[in-house]
């Protein structure tokens, strides 16, 4: 049996890949325009909501000197980000961490990774990527373009000392939009 789709109709859209993202951060962090455009605030981050590809939810974020996200992780969702002013440093976990069910765990010793992020620089990771990114500068605002697919369905908030890490809270979206 075959079954005809009328012209009319449009083909589903392919949901967007970690290199999509990564693609799409790039070619955002690359429009001065939209970069300088950003407000930023000697005090905390700022941020504005960008239309990502394939109904990705992405942001322009604005780093003063010294701030940072903490360690958090972005649940199920894939995503990317480039820093497209200033430098940024990303530590993060090389190890697949439960999704569910735990609130501390010991982690064990080589998980750490760190990355400078200059500008210009950036990553695409994977579902539960558990990380935090700082601006270290002491003088310079960063800027850094993220997209993340699914839109982020919450954001799970730990607390790190040493070898433990202990899930602190879970944050929706209704907290952050």
């Amino acid at each position: 049996m075959s079954v005809s789709v009328p012209p009319s109709a449009s083909p589903a859209v392919a949901a967007p890949t970690q290199a999509d993202l990564l693609d799409f951060v790039r070619r955002t962090a690359a429009d001065t325009e939209l970069i300088s455009s950003l407000p930023l605030d000697p005090e905390g981050r700022t941020w504005i909501r960008l239309e990502g590809p394939g109904g990705s939810e992405a942001w322009l974020i604005g780093w003063p000197p010294g701030t940072g996200t903490g360690w958090h992780d972005h649940a199920e969702s894939v995503g990317a980000f480039i820093t497209a002013a200033g430098e940024l440093k990303e530590h993060s976990l090389a190890a697949r961490l439960p999704a569910d069910g735990w609130k501390t765990l010991e982690l064990t010793e080589g998980v750490d990774r760190e990355r400078k992020l200059p500008a210009g620089k950036g990553r695409a990771f994977g579902h539960h990527h558990v990380h935090e990114v700082l601006n270290e500068s002491t003088e310079q605002h960063a800027v850094s373009v993220h997209a993340y697919y699914p839109p982020l369905p919450q954001i799970r908030r730990y607390s790190r000392t040493g070898q433990v890490l202990r899930l602190e809270h879970v944050e929706r979206p209704e907290d952050w939009q």
